[in-house]
């Protein structure tokens, strides 16, 4: 008896004997096998460690979606980036939800004359309410506190704060 007997269980013949091929092959397929059975508990519980990691990290920042009802204004955010578009507003709208869907998703009807698509289906994480200012002095029709509009801001800023003299202010707005 031959060492090569001992090991493979057949006389070694020739470099080409089907034999010891198939036998060399099914030794190796099995021990893959064996590794492969080893390792996919380890790299299934490290792929369940790593999705509970990322979905903590996400979490962290995420906020609920707003819910819009049919006949709501909404702006739509701008999701196609075309050349020039740089200093394009960053919102279409005013947009009135027409039609609520699954998952935060709404249909949405262009209203007046602006850039955007007619019609539309968004995400609620793409839309933001279109608010309305009123010309009451700081409250709406209800009562409540309006926001404030870009005139309003202007009038503040150029009024001078209590305690601040103008004589302390240069040039450029510093005080």
């Amino acid at each position: 008896m031959s060492p090569f007997y001992l090991m493979f269980g057949t006389h070694a013949r020739l470099r080409e004997d089907h034999n010891v091929r198939e036998l060399l092959e099914r030794e190796w397929a099995s021990s893959f096998q064996e590794k492969r059975d080893e390792l996919r508990p380890q790299a299934k519980e490290n792929i369940a460690k790593l999705q509970q990691e990322n979905k903590r990290v996400f979490d962290k920042k995420r906020k609920a979606a707003e819910i819009y009802r049919e006949g709501d204004l909404v702006t739509v955010r701008r999701t196609q980036q075309v050349p020039g578009s740089k200093l394009a507003a960053k919102y279409f709208g005013p947009y009135e939800v027409t039609r609520s869907l699954r998952n935060n998703r709404y249909v949405v009807r262009k209203i007046g004359d602006h850039d955007g698509p007619l019609q539309t289906s968004t995400a609620a994480d793409y839309m933001k309410p279109w608010l309305l200012y009123s010309d009451d002095e700081g409250t709406d029709d209800e009562g409540e506190e309006r926001l404030e509009t870009t005139g309003d801001l202007e009038k503040r800023v150029k009024e001078p704060q209590p305690g601040h003299s103008r004589s302390n202010v240069s040039q450029d707005g510093r005080v």
